[in-house]
């Protein structure tokens, strides 16, 4: 890994981010994601093989969840990030066994923030601006981290800073879903860009009624500019 973030930073890498928040049984099943949150030292060593291996000038973050079947060492593993060396963690607010089941215990998050000195991000089952307001009281973090709420409503980030009042509406949702297929059509066999398109509409249901009727048109079709024609007559 030392190696990788290495190279990623020789090519422009900004930041070098680690995840150990993975719960995908895939990445589990090789001693990666989750599965390291069983052993604070191994995140140690990881973290500090990194931090030595990247330029000084490039941040070495983490991302990590409340633990792999319990949140018995949760604390203990941001110690350990933080002891080898990165500049702030994210912190998805379930353990692996818990995937993606709500709630979300951002009260943990707060344990985690009292505990380390740098800076911590909150993470999970945020998909209102209610739920914004909510995470950053209970987990006294004023840094927030989007994933699926802001496939589900890309708009979200710019209501919960404030920035306008203004919901996106489905007709101005629809062209950014086709800016969206345009980039990806071409970029792998049109089964494959189908596919994404769908994995999208499937997120997008959850902030629009309209994206489940598209979705539930569209399961069948394996032709990303069918997709794109279909979602434009919507």
């Amino acid at each position: 890994m030392a190696e990788n973030a290495a190279r990623a930073a020789e090519l422009g890498a900004p930041v070098i981010d680690l995840n150990f928040g993975c719960p995908s049984k895939c990445v589990n099943k090789s001693a990666g994601g989750s599965y390291l949150l069983q052993f604070p030292e191994q995140l140690y060593a990881i973290v500090s093989a990194v931090r030595a291996a990247v330029p000084s000038t490039v941040p070495v973050t983490a991302k990590m969840r409340l633990g792999f079947e319990d949140k018995s060492l949760a604390i203990e593993n941001a110690l350990a990030l933080e002891a080898g060396g990165v500049s702030w963690i994210t912190v998805h607010a379930r353990t692996k066994l818990e995937a993606y089941r709500p709630p979300a215990h951002w009260h943990w998050i707060g344990r985690i923030n009292d505990a380390v000195s740098i800076p911590v991000v909150a993470n999970g089952e945020i998909w209102t601006v209610e739920d914004a307001l909510a995470c950053k009281a209970e987990s006294a973090c004023d840094r927030l981290m989007l994933g699926r709420g802001a496939l589900a409503r890309p708009d979200l980030p710019r209501l919960i800073k404030g920035e306008s009042e203004k919901v996106l509406s489905w007709s101005e949702m629809k062209l950014v879903f086709i800016r969206y297929a345009e980039l990806l059509i071409g970029t792998g066999l049109p089964v494959q860009v189908a596919g994404r398109l769908k994995q999208w509409l499937a997120f997008l249901q959850k902030g629009y009624a309209e994206a489940a009727l598209l979705l539930k048109e569209v399961r069948r079709l394996k032709c990303p500019d069918e997709i794109c024609v279909r979602a434009l007559a919507s």
